[in-house]
């Protein structure tokens, strides 16, 4: 696993900024960068929840926000320099919404990382990838709230053999990976390329690439870092899957 794409694109990292679902694997930024973290849960809730996790390596959260509830709507437009998403969105009922958020409270001329897990790396291997005309009709009734059938979809594809318990313990185990909110949704890098691309073009979100990494090459995510711009159609497909194109004047 090659995680050096991840500490160059925190590098372009300037200013004030939002972590959303850090966790204990909270990026490391730049000198200088102020930033606010926001999660689904408080610090010591996080301890109960997820006992495996050293709780001393847990944020101190600063918003306390259910991103299918509520989004972000307890930040105002435009507040931040950056905005960091990373293995979050595919846990969430709403990611065309969420998306919409990210950039709504960021800044013209800030960045937004995003990343999700590549299937193919991960324990969704054998799970299918979730298809945008799925997402968008989700985002078109505005859905709340992860439906059961998204978790058993989950465990069908990664504990298949709870399927061989009985009714109640697979109830039970629905219940389980509803309360640790595991993956709802599945993409591969280059489907999660094209449900970005897709969601700005159906938005109206104006936004540059400045920065990608499949998982073809890191063996693990789809991660990529976008500008937010007033220009119409400003954003550009990559040429390439493995492009790494770096368009600021970072110094690194």
């Amino acid at each position: 696993m090659n995680l050096s794409h991840r500490k160059l694109g925190w590098k372009l990292m300037r200013g004030k900024g939002l972590e959303i679902g850090a966790l204990h694997e909270h990026t490391i930024l730049p000198t200088g960068c102020d930033v606010d973290y926001a999660d689904a849960i408080s610090k010591e809730e996080a301890k109960k929840l997820f006992p495996e996790i050293d709780g001393s390596k847990l944020v101190d959260v600063k918003y306390i926000i259910d991103l299918d509830k509520s989004g972000l709507k307890s930040i105002g437009n435009e507040v931040y320099d950056f905005v960091i998403l990373s293995h979050v969105i595919e846990h969430v009922a709403n990611p065309i919404n969420v998306v919409d958020e990210l950039f709504r409270v960021c800044k013209k001329g800030g960045l937004i990382l995003i990343a999700a897990p590549d299937k193919n790396y991960t324990f969704d291997r054998k799970r299918d990838l979730t298809p945008f005309a799925h997402l968008w009709s989700e985002y078109e009734q505005k859905v709340t709230e992860v439906t059961d059938d998204h978790y058993l979809d989950f465990i069908k594809g990664v504990h298949p053999e709870v399927l061989e318990k009985s009714e109640a313990e697979l109830q039970q185990a629905i219940i389980s990976v509803k309360n640790r909110r595991e993956h709802a949704h599945v993409w591969d890098s280059g489907s999660f390329q094209q449900f970005l691309l897709t969601c700005f073009e159906k938005l109206g979100i104006h936004a540059q690439l400045v920065m990608e990494n499949i998982g073809e090459h890191n063996k693990l995510e789809y991660f990529s870092i976008w500008q937010k711009t007033d220009g119409v159609n400003s954003y550009e497909k990559p040429q390439h899957s493995l492009v790494s194109k770096i368009r600021l004047a970072i110094g690194v």
